[in-house]
């Protein structure tokens, strides 16, 4: 089978590595890619969001299953230009539908659906530069600290928590008057803040059966101990070591079961992933967010956990068959840790050479940022590369990984040496 995986980021790499390894990939395209995926791949330069030239590139291939990576094409519609143009309606898109995304793209959306499906969620608000001054009164009446969330698409930086009632309402002038987030803050979603320790659960739904995957944990704080700016991921550990049974068993019928008969009752064609974001207050799972993909880095510790045939697994998903399919999972813990360029999230330069990639042992690197040049491999983003190591414990695994960041360098090269430091 010819499969072409949307995307450049470690999420992409990951899916690379694992579909690669199946029997029945022919071959394997990703675009744009980066230096990791030009190794197992052929890496073509086409924007994710250039729906023509993905076409052609289709048809030219002879590709069967498009894999998409990202969310902004899946907000975008790009499920629904498969299913509308004639050339591309029996390829086997992985991915939701416009509507099925916009859980991710619109935070309204998925706090209106969240509420309609009785989905337990913190209370909330949504206000646009027309309600702002009513936005600064809900503000008064809510405990800090405050929470507000860019209602679109924000590369997983648009939501704030503040302690300060003034710094609040600043903060919501800012998005709504001054577009500190661009388009996605010109609506703008304050909730009440929810106290406790949050987790990850990722679904795989034909949009009528699903399967469970591994729980994970990521850390999105640039610096230790949770504090600074928030990035897009800077480490992950799978599974969660503490969801026992009785809070899976929650998560599973509050949250898990009630999301996909929400989409099945609303008839949205969904066949794809759903990245639910959750919070445990006193043992009770909270749903923070939905997206309509996978996470970054997440996929990078709960795809290596999966030993099922992952072709197997997409295929099952695009044809409604995924009640026919066993998904085994390694019972090893994985933890992944980001390297990332120095002064990320905010400004920070490409172009750094990166060295001690062939010293790696017993580790996975997952390329993110990167590129190739001249036989060189150089930074080409904020985050730049994941390190992502399995043992039978997490803390073991952990290891692994720091033992291997030593082996590498490149200017500026920055991380956090806390990853599983809650736990």
């Amino acid at each position: 089978m010819n499969i072409l995986i949307l995307g450049s980021g470690g999420r992409e790499h990951t899916f690379a590595y694992k579909i690669a390894q199946s029997s029945r990939c022919s071959n394997l395209f990703v675009a744009p890619g980066n230096a990791g995926t030009e190794s197992i791949a052929t890496n073509l330069a086409i924007n994710v969001n250039d729906f023509e030239a993905i076409k052609n590139c289709v048809v030219e291939n002879n590709i069967e299953m498009v894999v998409v990576g990202p969310e902004d094409p899946l907000v975008q519609g790009i499920a629904d230009y498969f299913a509308e143009t004639s050339e591309l309606k029996d390829v086997m898109l992985i991915g939701p539908s416009k509507r099925g995304a916009l859980l991710e793209g619109s935070k309204q959306r998925a706090k209106e659906f969240m509420m309609q499906h009785n989905i337990p969620t913190a209370a909330y608000e949504s206000f646009t530069v027309e309600s702002l001054e009513a936005g600064k009164i809900f503000l008064e009446q809510l405990n800090p600290p405050y929470v507000l969330k860019a209602d679109g698409l924000a590369a997983g930086k648009g939501v704030l928590i503040l302690n300060d009632l003034d710094e609040a309402k600043q903060e919501l002038e800012n998005m709504l008057t001054h577009s500190k987030f661009g388009e996605a803050s010109s609506k703008v979603v304050i909730e009440e803040f929810l106290d406790g320790i949050e987790l990850s659960v990722f679904v795989l739904t034909d949009g009528k059966n699903y399967k469970v995957l591994p729980t994970a944990k990521d850390y999105k704080r640039i610096g230790e101990g949770d504090t600074g700016l928030n990035t897009g991921g800077m480490g992950a550990i799978s599974p969660v070591p503490f969801v026992d049974e009785e809070l899976m068993n929650k998560i599973e019928d509050r949250i898990v079961k009630p999301t996909v008969n929400g989409l099945s009752e609303e008839n949205i064609d969904y066949k794809g992933f759903v990245f639910i974001g959750l919070i445990k207050v006193n043992n009770e799972p909270y749903v923070i967010e939905y997206n309509v993909r996978m996470g970054d880095p997440e996929t990078e510790v709960v795809l290596p956990r999966i030993k099922t045939d992952l072709i197997d697994i997409l295929e099952a998903t695009y044809r409604q068959k995924l009640d026919t399919i066993d998904i085994e999972i390694d019972k090893r813990a994985a933890t992944t840790v980001m390297l990332v360029s120095g002064g990320y999230p905010e400004a920070y330069d490409k172009g750094k050479e990166i060295s001690g990639l062939e010293n790696i042992e017993d580790s996975i690197v997952f390329h993110a940022g990167t590129k190739s040049d001249a036989g060189k491999v150089l930074t080409n983003g904020g985050r730049v590369i994941a390190i992502t190591s399995m043992d039978n414990d997490f803390r073991k695994a952990l290891k692994k990984s720091y033992q291997n960041i030593a082996k590498l360098s490149f200017d500026r090269m920055n991380y956090r040496r806390d990853i599983g430091f809650d736990l």
